[in-house]
């Protein structure tokens, strides 16, 4: 459950942060003026990827209030507390820049900044998992490879970008887009070094075990077999 509103939170907020670089002429004023008159290099792809998995995610934990679910599947106390500390966070930046401490640019970094802390943070527990159990049964990799192939064409796309307008300050400008794609590349070489080489066994001993219960119930009479039941 902490990974569905993780998700979710995540990716408002940094949907919210592209949107306003990509659409804001204020924010886009505010990257100027720190940035030596360059434009920022939030394309109309980086606007789609953060409104579309936000919607998806939304819509996936939407989910668990409509389908029977486990009593025990809740969202944990400490991902409350990190999701109350950001959106306090995020009202306290926004006082800032109401008292004229801060600028809205700075408010979009904060909400991106938390966007990346979760990226962190979300990955930790499935590799934690993975090798505590010295297995990746039950778990698909095919996400995992596809989330490599996003974070690589991301990050490709920003060193491109920046090649291209002969500014590289394009990649401090936005450190989040080059942070999120290095945090995924990162994680996602973890998670098929484990898949593909530490924990190649793919046999599933809880489906092994019960397997092997019910073969012997049948021999000893206490389960019928399936061709008696037919």
């Amino acid at each position: 459950m902490d990974f569905l509103y993780f998700n979710v939170l995540g990716f408002f907020c940094y949907s919210v942060f592209n949107l306003s670089f990509f659409l804001s002429e204020e924010i886009q004023d505010e990257y100027r003026q720190r940035n030596n008159g360059q434009n920022n290099l939030v394309r109309a792809n980086d606007v789609f990827f953060a409104v579309h998995a936000f919607l998806i995610s939304s819509f996936t934990l939407s989910q668990t209030f409509t389908y029977t679910k486990d009593e025990n599947q809740r969202i944990s106390s400490p991902a409350k507390l990190l999701i109350c500390a950001s959106i306090i966070g995020a009202f306290l930046a926004t006082l800032a820049v109401e008292f004229q401490f801060a600028m809205w640019i700075d408010l979009m970094y904060y909400l991106s900044y938390v966007k990346l802390l979760i990226s962190i943070i979300k990955y930790l527990p499935q590799a934690w998992i993975n090798f505590r159990r010295k297995s990746t049964v039950g778990w698909s990799i095919h996400n995992i490879l596809l989330d490599f192939t996003g974070g690589t064409l991301s990050v490709a796309q920003l060193l491109l970008d920046s090649y291209l307008s002969g500014d590289w300050s394009g990649v401090s400008g936005d450190p989040v887009k080059f942070g999120l794609g290095f945090v995924s590349i990162a994680f996602d070489l973890l998670f098929m070094t484990q898949h593909y080489i530490l924990y190649r066994d793919r046999t599933d001993y809880y489906l092994s075990s019960v397997d092997e219960e019910r073969r012997r119930l049948i021999v000893e009479g206490r389960v019928p077999r399936e061709e008696d039941v037919e």
